[in-house]
C-alpha cells in the first residue's frame, strides 16, 4: 500500500510559521536546496517547507498538525547519513533539529548526561572528557554529526570493537509521538526490567517511530593512556586474517581499522594534510589502538600484537610517537569516506559479518566486482567485522550505474554477508537506498512484525515515510 499524503497548503504554512516564527520558517528554493540531500550518493528530494523548532512544545504542535492533515515529516540532524535516512522523499515538512543543541546536564555523581539531539557528537565527547568522563561511540563524522542522527542509526565507529555502539549508552529518551504526545521511554538507571524496552526500540528506528527530543546517556571513566600503531600488509586478505589472531591472544583493542591501499591513496591525493608512505607492494593497512590507564599493560599488549603480526607478510610497523602523529593517523582513517566521494560518485554498502569471516567477505566482494564489472574500495571497522564497500562509478555510464546489473551485483554482496552469518548494515541503517534488500535477511513474517510496530506508533505513516520498508 503506497503512501498518499496531503499537499502542504497556504493554511498549513501559516500555521507552521505561527509555531516556529518567521526566523525558523523557510520556503525559499535556495534554502530548501540546502536540506534536500545528505551524504548518500547524489540524491536530492526537496521538501515543501523547512522548519527549525527550538522547543519540544513546538515539535509537538507541528507533529500533531501534520498527523491531523496527513502531511509527511522528515527529521534531519546534520545531514551526514549514508543511507538516505534524512531525505524527504515525499516532500512535506523537513524538520531540522539544529537548534535543539544543549547539553542540559552532566551528572558527575552518577556518570550520566542529558542532552538534546542537535548536539554535535565530538562537542559532547569533549564536554564530558573535560570532567574526566568518556562517551565512546565515535563515528567518522563525529566532528559534524548530531547525537540525534547517531541515535536514529545506532551509530558505532572505531571504538565499537571494545566499547559497543550508541544503544549501549542510552538509558532514557524523551520522544514526541506521531499524535504529538510526549513520552519518556525508560528511567535514568542502569538496570531496568520494567515492561517492554521502548528505549532500545527507538534507537536505530531511523525516525520512523517517533522524534527524539532528549537523551540520557551513561558514561564511563576516561581512559588516560593509549597506543596507536599502523601495520602494512602485502596481502589484504592477510590483514583481515590477522584481526582474529589478535583477539584469540586475549587482547581487545579500542580500535582496529582496515584500510585498503586505494582508499589511502585517495586520501593522500584529495585531503589536505594527509601524507603517508605507502609501499607499492602493500595492499592494505591495519590501524590498531589500545587504551587504558596502565601504560605498562598497554606496552606489553602492543609488543604481543607486534610479535603476532610478524607471523604474517607485513612491513615495518609504525608506532605513533606523539599525540600529533596519532591525530594525523586518525585523520587519515576518518577522511577515507570523504576522499572516496571526492574521487568518484559512489555507492557505499555497509556490510558486516563475524570478524573471522572478513577474509572471505573481502575476497567475495572483489570476485563479484570482477564478474559485474565494477571496482570497489574497501575499509572499515575490522575488529567488529564491519566492512564499508565503496562501489565507484568511475567510467561506468549513467545507464550502467542505475541499471539492474549493478543492483544484482550489490544483492550478491549482501547475500554473501547473510551466507557468512552477517547482515546488510552494521551502522549506517537501511533508510532509502537499502530497503529493497531487506528480503535477504528477513522473512515475510518478520517484515510483517516490523511493519506492525510501525503501524502502532504511526498509524498515518507520516514519520519519515519511504524508509526501511517498501511501501
Amino acid at each position: 500500500m503506497k503512501n498518499e499524503f496531503s499537499t502542504v497548503d497556504e493554511q498549513d504554512l501559516a500555521y507552521f510559521k505561527s509555531v516556529v516564527t518567521q526566523m525558523n520558517f523557510f520556503t525559499e528554493a535556495v534554502i530548501l536546496a540546502e536540506y534536500d540531500h545528505d551524504y548518500t550518493e547524489d540524491l536530492h528530494f526537496k521538501p515543501n517547507v523547512v522548519l527549525i523548532p527550538e522547543t519540544v512544545d513546538q515539535i509537538s504542535r507541528i507533529v500533531k498538525h501534520c498527523n491531523s492533515r496527513n502531511i509527511p515529516i522528515t527529521v534531519r540532524g546534520a545531514g551526514t547519513g549514508l543511507s538516505g535516512g534524512a531525505l524527504p522523499v515525499y516532500g512535506g515538512v523537513l524538520m531540522s533539529m539544529e537548534k535543539l543543541n544543549r547539553i542540559i546536564d552532566i551528572d558527575l555523581d552518577n556518570a550520566q548526561a542529558t542532552i538534546e539531539p542537535g548536539v554535535i557528537t565530538q562537542v559532547f565527547q569533549e564536554a564530558v572528557a573535560a570532567k574526566g568522563l568518556f562517551y565512546p561511540p565515535d563515528p567518522a563524522s563525529k566532528g559534524s554529526c548530531f547525537i540525534g542522527g547517531n541515535l536514529a542509526e545506532n551509530s558505532g565507529g572505531p571504538k565499537a570493537v571494545k566499547y559497543g555502539v550508541t544503544k549501549d549508552y542510552v538509558l532514557n529518551l524523551e520522544v514526541v509521538l506521531a499524535d504529538g504526545s510526549v513520552i519518556w521511554t525508560g528511567a535514568n538507571v542502569i538496570k531496568n526490567a520494567t515492561g517492554l524496552n521502548v528505549t532500545q526500540l527507538m534507537v536505530g528506528s531511523e525516525g520512523t517511530l517517533g522524534i527524539i527530543t532528549k537523551a540520557v546517556f551513561r558514561l564511563l571513566p576516561l581512559p588516560q593512556r593509549d597506543i596507536l600503531m599502523l601495520v602494512p600488509f602485502k596481502k589484504a586478505e592477510e590483514a583481515c586474517k590477522a584481526v582474529s589472531t589478535i583477539f584469540q591472544a586475549g587482547i581487545i583493542p579500542s580500535g582496529l581499522e582496515f584500510m585498503e591501499r586505494d582508499a589511502l591513496l585517495f586520501a593522500e591525493k584529495y585531503i589536505d594534510g594527509i601524507e603517508i608512505d605507502i609501499d607499492e607492494t602493500d595492499e592494505a593497512h591495519l590501524l590498531i589502538e589500545l587504551d587504558g590507564n596502565d601504560e605498562g599493560i598497554l606496552i606489553k599488549e602492543a609488543e604481543m600484537i607486534h610479535d603476532l603480526l610478524c607471523r604474517y607478510d607485513c612491513g615495518e610497523i609504525l608506532f605513533a610517537d606523539s599525540q600529533a602523529q596519532k591525530d594525523k593517523l586518525w585523520k587519515l582513517r576518518r577522511s577515507l569516506g570523504e576522499a572516496v566521494k571526492v574521487n568518484s560518485i559512489y555507492k557505499e554498502e555497509d556490510t558486516v559479518v563475524k570478524r573471522a569471516e572478513l577474509p572471505r567477505l573481502l575476497l567475495g566482494v572483489k570476485e563479484i566486482g570482477t564478474r559485474y564489472g565494477f571496482k570497489s574500495v574497501c575499509y572499515g571497522h575490522a575488529g567488529d567485522g564491519n566492512l564499508h564497500v565503496n562501489i565507484l562509478k568511475g567510467e561506468m555510464s549513467d545507464a550502467e550505474w542505475v541499471g539492474e546489473k549493478l543492483k544484482k551485483g550489490i544483492r550478491e554482496i549482501f547475500e554473501l554477508c547473510k551466507k557468512l552469518g552477517g547482515t546488510i548494515s552494521g551502522e549506517h541503517g537501511i533508510g532509502l537506498v537499502q530497503k529493497e534488500y531487506m528480503d535477504i535477511v528477513f522473512s515475510q513474517r518478520e517484515m510483517e512484525l516490523q511493519k506492525a510496530i510501525k503501524q502502532a506508533f504511526d498509524p498515518n505513516r507520516i514519520l519519515n515515510p519511504g524508509k526501511i520498508w517498501k511501501d
